[in-house]
C-alpha cells in the first residue's frame, strides 16, 4: 500500500513516518506538511519524496496518514476519502461534531477503509484485556484517569496550540472512552462535568446498562503526578488496565496492518472513524456540560 503522511510534526517525526518507512508491507510514498521546508526534511531522513501540494500527494498514492492538528485532520480527511483514498487518521477525530461526521459520512459514501490510531487500543497487553473485560461482563462502575504534563519544559507537546485552545478534555479524553466504551458500553448521558485546575475536567457518564463511569482528565499535572490508571469494579471483583510494554512505533504499525486488513475486504476495525464519531459525540456533550473558565 502506497501511503503518503500529511503532517510534519512531533508526533508524525517522532511515530508516523518511522513506524511507515519501516512498514514491509508499506511504501512511504511521499510527505506533505503545511511548512514545506518540515517536509523535505522528514522526507529526506525517510528516502522519500516532499509534496508542495496536497492534493497532489493525495493523488498519487492509495492511503493517506495524518497527523495534524484534528480539526485540520477533518478537512483533509474528507478531501483524501471523496478521492477514494483509505485512512489512517490520529484522534480526535475532529473537535466538533459536524467536523467529525463529515469524515464519517465520506468514509461511508466512497467505501474506503478507515482506522484511527487510539494509541491504547494498538498494544497488545491493553487490547487483550479490553476485550477480555467486555466478554466477562457485568461491570459495575469504572475510574479512568488519564494525566498528563504534556506542557511542561522539554515536552515535545509544549508548543502545540490546539492542546493549549482545547485541552485534556480533547487530547486525552479520547484515549479514555477508547477503553471505557468496549467495556462498559454506550455512554447514554453525560451527568456531571466539572473543571479542575488549569485545564483538568472531570467527568461523571452514565452507560447503556445502568452502568457509570467518573473520568480525570488533565494535560497540566506536576510532572511527578502524571499517568494513566483504568479500574473496573464488577461481579467478579477489581480489576485493572495492564501497562503498555513498547512505545507507539510497534502501535503504530499495528494501525497500519489494521488498515491493511480492512481495505482488503477485512471486518471493519473497531477503532474506525465512525467509533471516532462517536467520541467525538460524548466529548462534545461533555464539553457542553462544563462551566466557562473562572466558574
Amino acid at each position: 500500500m502506497r501511503i503518503g503522511l500529511l503532517g510534519t510534526g512531533p508526533w508524525a517525526r517522532q511515530v508516523h513516518a518511522p513506524a511507515l518507512a519501516g512498514h514491509e508491507r508499506v511504501d512511504l510514498a511521499g510527505v506533505w506538511g503545511r511548512r514545506p521546508e518540515a517536509a523535505k526534511e522528514l522526507a529526506e531522513r525517510h528516502g522519500t519524496r516532499a509534496y508542495d501540494d496536497v492534493d497532489a500527494l493525495i493523488s498519487d498514492v492509495d492511503a493517506v496518514a495524518v497527523a495534524l492538528p484534528p480539526d485540520v485532520q477533518a478537512e483533509l480527511a474528507v478531501r483524501a476519502a471523496r478521492a477514494g483514498r483509505h485512512l489512517l487518521l490520529d484522534k480526535p477525530l475532529a473537535t466538533t461534531v459536524a467536523g467529525g461526521r463529515a469524515v464519517a459520512d465520506a468514509v461511508r459514501e466512497a467505501q474506503v477503509a478507515s482506522v484511527v490510531f487510539f494509541t491504547t487500543r494498538f498494544h497488545p497487553e491493553p487490547e487483550a484485556w479490553i476485550t477480555e473485560q467486555a466478554a466477562r461482563g457485568g461491570w459495575f462502575t469504572a475510574r479512568a484517569q488519564w494525566l498528563g504534563a504534556a506542557f511542561a519544559p522539554g515536552s515535545p507537546y509544549a508548543a502545540s496550540p490546539w492542546r493549549r485552545e482545547r485541552g485534556a478534555l480533547w487530547d486525552v479524553g479520547p484515549h479514555a472512552l477508547s477503553v471505557l466504551l468496549p467495556v462498559m458500553g454506550d455512554v447514554e448521558r453525560v451527568a456531571a462535568a466539572v473543571r479542575g485546575p488549569a485545564d483538568t475536567v472531570h467527568l461523571v457518564l452514565r452507560h447503556a446498562g445502568g452502568a457509570s463511569s467518573a473520568l480525570d482528565l488533565s494535560l497540566t499535572v506536576p510532572p511527578a503526578g502524571a499517568g494513566a490508571v483504568v479500574e473496573l469494579r464488577g461481579e467478579t471483583g477489581v480489576t485493572q488496565l495492564p501497562q503498555r510494554t513498547e512505545g507507539a512505533v510497534p502501535a503504530y504499525a499495528r494501525a497500519a496492518d489494521a488498515l491493511l486488513s480492512a481495505s482488503q475486504g477485512g471486518r471493519p476495525h473497531p477503532c474506525d472513524a465512525s467509533f471516532a464519531l462517536r467520541v467525538t459525540d460524548i466529548l462534545a456533550e461533555a464539553e457542553g456540560h462544563l462551566p466557562p473558565h473562572g466558574d
